[in-house]
């Protein structure tokens, strides 16, 4: 399943690497004990089966997708450097790199002239995002849609800053009319608008937003760290394929590559529209920036050391899949997208499920058609267990029971415990049926507990 054969690519690699450093004098490296090694390799390797199969099609759960062969391979060839992309001193080659692959996410959102950098995560790039718009808009308020990552309210905590979730309607979205009757009050600095939510993929209202800030005077911050790479594909519908088009009017973005661009975690960018906000990092070293007057990308970072080998990954990736819309890329996008229009309809027309709404990326969330939303929280976990046993991992939420409002619960909780489905690998598209299958069987094998 794993694949090996790219290994001797990686071999011929790295004496390419070697080879440039054969000017040098031999000196003997610390030997090890290459019996002893394999045999904590190999316990490794018999440590690491303890995970779900998170590179399998019948892995449908969170967010987690296989980085590409050409980013491990990347990623190992640096690591036999170990560059560090905080100074040019630490990380020449892998710096450049850096500034190119940021440079071609950037294009992709229609900017040339920016600012940006990698990140460990999305939290971290989120957290740099908010602390310029801290830093712009001093003692105002943050607002994000309720269902936006919890990470926002977290990280307006460790700055200081105010925070203030915002209601979103039936499908996930943030409500304008609650955003607008909470702006008019003047206190708010920043809204974070999600496209791709954690929890269902749904894409809050960007195009009203932005109207909005120009009447109110607030940033516009797009947490895209699941879905923006969408921007390239051509399968969308027309509310969401809106809100894409217009990432690029927002004063910053957030991505994450090493969710949908196929690399290995941790890898996110943040940018912003403004190359202005680069002096708000300003900060004087007096042993990091000395061997060039080019910029450093630690002054324009919050983090210091930082990967060189997580921007070899993704220049690498990038090389071999261009950002374009109608490439190979954008297509294993837009494959992903297909499986859970077709998921969903399997599940909208089948009287056993009751999904929530159509998904407007890849992530589905649905019931089991029971009297009760206690009884379908309870049937919703115990198929969610009767799938693994057959290889189908789905996931399992806790999301607002509104979503669900044309059916008629006998209850009067507020959330609910339901069923979960990520379908964000291109191979997905060809899994619908086995996945069908599986969760069909799942469902009957839970009747008996019913």
């Amino acid at each position: 399943m794993l694949d090996t054969k790219s290994l001797a690519v990686l071999s011929q690699a790295l004496e390419k690497l070697d080879s440039g450093f054969g000017n040098l004098p031999e000196f003997k490296a610390r030997s090890f004990d290459l019996e002893q090694f394999a045999q904590v390799l190999n316990s490794t390797a018999e440590k690491l089966q303890n995970n779900f199969p998170y590179f399998h099609p019948l892995y449908a759960g969170q967010m987690l997708k296989p980085p590409h062969p050409i980013a491990r391979l990347a990623y190992a060839l640096a690591m036999y450097v170990n560059p560090n992309n905080h100074a040019l001193d630490g990380g020449r080659a892998t710096s450049a790199l850096e500034k190119e692959a940021v440079a071609g996410i950037a294009a992709m959102f229609g900017w040339r002239e920016f600012i940006g950098h990698l990140c460990g995560g999305g939290t971290m790039a989120n957290l740099e995002a908010l602390w310029v718009a801290g830093q712009i808009h001093p003692g105002k308020k943050i607002l994000a849609n309720e269902q936006a990552h919890y990470t926002h309210k977290r990280i307006s905590g460790v700055l200081q800053l105010g925070f203030e979730s915002v209601h979103c309607d039936v499908r996930g979205r943030m409500d304008l009319a609650a955003l607008e009757g909470r702006v008019k009050k003047g206190d708010v600095g920043t809204v974070v608008a999600t496209l791709g939510t954690t929890a269902t993929g749904s894409t809050d209202p960007l195009v009203e937003i932005l109207e909005l800030s120009k009447r109110f005077g607030f940033r516009v911050h797009v947490d895209t760290a699941y879905g923006g790479y969408f921007k390239l594909v051509t399968n969308l519908a027309e509310p969401a394929r809106k809100a894409f088009e217009k990432i690029g009017e927002a004063d910053s973005i957030v991505i994450d590559p090493h969710k949908h661009g196929l690399q290995p975690y941790g890898c996110g960018c943040v940018l912003f529209r403004d190359p202005g906000v680069g002096k708000l990092y300003k900060h004087e070293s007096p042993y990091t920036y000395f061997s060039s007057t080019e910029l450093h990308l630690g002054e324009i970072s919050l983090e210091c050391s930082r990967p060189g080998a997580a921007a070899a990954a993704l220049w690498a990736t990038q090389k071999l899949f261009p950002l374009v819309t109608g490439g190979e890329f954008a297509r294993g996008l837009e494959a992903g997208r297909e499986a859970a229009i077709q998921l969903y309809a399997r599940l909208k027309n089948d009287e056993r499920f009751v999904p929530a709404f159509e998904p407007e990326l890849d992530i589905i969330v649905f019931l089991p058609n029971e009297h009760s939303r206690e009884k379908a929280a309870v049937r919703s976990r115990e198929i969610f267990d009767a799938a693994a046993k057959s290889d189908l991992h789905l996931a399992v939420a806790e999301l607002p029971a509104r979503f669900w409002s044309g059916v008629p619960f006998a209850s009067s909780t507020e959330t609910v415990s339901c069923l979960r489905s990520v379908l964000m690998k291109p191979e997905h598209l060809e899994w619908v049926e086995p996945i069908w299958e599986r969760l069909l069987q799942a469902y009957q094998d839970t009747k008996s507990l019913a």
